[in-house]
């Protein structure tokens, strides 16, 4: 049987002739009442905070839940980020490198057809000079030639050892061309 604080107070008890004093009893049973009532109230108090306190842990509870999974979450995506920064870092530097490799070949390549162009000119100026000297010498002769003849009736062909003077002179006359 449960207890009430009215089941209490409207307690009856049977009669006897060697009995507890009636006013004694109902004192004592309005205060046992009483004291009962304030536990009950108080117990059910307790009974409705505890119920609050339960729908607040269970909700902190989730919350915390949340919170690390959200927590393992962002660890999992800033590691997956920094991987691939460092991949994409990586790649980068490899692409540089690439570049400055394929960059240093072609200034080789460059170099070397400059070289070689250098080289072709100065072949060329050579010949060009070799030629003009040639030329000038052959033309000098020819002059010469014309001017000696040019008095006399008989004329004699020059030979080659007789233009060293004007080889100096041909060597004068191209420098100064160039």
């Amino acid at each position: 049987m449960k207890f009430s604080p009215l089941s209490i107070k409207q307690q009856e008890f049977s009669k006897s002739m060697r009995g507890y004093e009636t006013e004694e009893v109902h004192a004592f049973l309005e205060k046992l009442a009483d004291e009962f009532d304030t536990l009950y109230k108080e117990n059910e108090k307790l009974k409705r905070d505890l119920d609050e306190l339960d729908i607040k842990v269970a909700e902190f509870k989730r919350i915390e839940k949340n919170l690390q999974d959200t927590l393992l979450k962002a660890q999992d995506s800033s590691s997956r980020t920094m991987e691939s920064s460092k991949k994409q870092a990586n790649l980068l530097v490899k692409e540089a490198e690439l570049k400055a490799s394929q960059l240093l070949e072609k200034a080789r390549e460059q170099a070397n057809e400059i070289r070689d162009a250098i080289i072709r000119l100065r072949d060329e100026k050579d010949f060009l000079i070799a030629r003009l000297k040639s030329i000038v010498d052959t033309q000098s002769v020819l002059v010469e030639t014309k001017v000696t003849y040019a008095g006399a009736e008989n004329p004699k062909p020059r030979k080659a050892d007789e233009s060293k003077d004007i080889d100096l002179n041909i060597d004068d006359i191209v420098n100064k061309i160039l």
